[in-house]
């Protein structure tokens, strides 16, 4: 079973923007385990710019474009270096395939890199996946990883995707904002009405929010993928996710 998994950056880093190294660790372990047990896993990765930030001791993220950039180039770097180093103590290694709008859009770009991770995966290796953030400029950026993972997902013909974020689920309203708020385990649509439950408001680090994840679903369950949105503040629910249990919010794949 082929699944793809996106890591936000609340869960790689702390509000500060350093690398939240327990969390890391365990996402790591985790999903070597899961491999392990004969999944094909390819991880959606933000945290770049976050860690970015870190290393570059930036207060809030950027707006600039250019220290956007130059934030996301420095992170890049401490990100795959710590998933390579991370990884290699489970005898997994890993590829980093950084990707821009038009390497999607582009039939003959978009073919060679579903061709490329069909052959990662053969040879056993973890593909890690981000937008190119050093170079994505307004028109060639994708926006947010939500959106990148269930493309991914889409054209890698996957039957499952994971969004990890700092929320339980899809909620009947913002539970940070009403106590009241209740957890919708499972969507077999998404209409007018669910995606009206969708806040803007991601976290201070990242980008995304609901509407990225809605967003999301809607490109992952129109594909027959299933989707599942899960709070990432303890990887080992992975495995929970994959044993069929209620966890999150479930967004059914369509033709199911």
């Amino acid at each position: 079973m082929r699944i793809v998994v996106k890591v936000g950056t609340s869960t790689l880093t702390y509000s500060t923007g350093n690398l939240n190294i327990r969390h890391m660790e365990e996402l790591c372990k985790v999903l070597s385990d899961v491999k392990n047990a004969g999944y094909e896993v390819i991880l959606v990765s933000s945290g770049a710019v976050g860690m970015g930030m870190g290393k570059l001791a930036l207060k809030s993220r950027p707006q600039e474009l250019a220290l956007k950039q130059a934030a996301a180039a420095v992170g890049q770097c401490e990100l795959m270096y710590t998933y390579d180093k991370l990884f290699s103590e489970y005898n997994y290694t890993v590829a980093q395939i950084l990707l821009t709008a038009e390497d999607i859009n582009d039939s003959v770009r978009s073919e060679n890199f579903i061709g490329t991770v069909h052959k990662l995966l053969e040879l056993g290796v973890m593909p890690i996946i981000n937008e190119n953030d050093s170079v994505a400029t307004s028109e060639l950026v994708i926006g947010d990883n939500d959106t990148l993972a269930s493309i991914v997902a889409k054209s890698l013909g996957a039957k499952l995707l994971i969004l990890l974020s700092d929320i339980d689920g899809l909620y009947t309203a913002d539970p940070r904002r009403d106590p009241n708020a209740k957890l919708i385990s499972r969507v077999e649509k998404i209409t007018p009405q669910i995606e009206a439950l969708a806040s803007e408001n991601g976290s201070k680090m990242g980008t995304g929010g609901m509407v990225t994840k809605l967003r999301a679903a809607s490109i992952a369950t129109a594909a027959g993928c299933d989707m599942v949105i899960a709070n990432g503040k303890n990887p080992a629910v992975l495995y929970d996710i994959l044993d069929g249990k209620p966890v999150g919010t479930i967004f059914l794949g369509e033709n199911k």
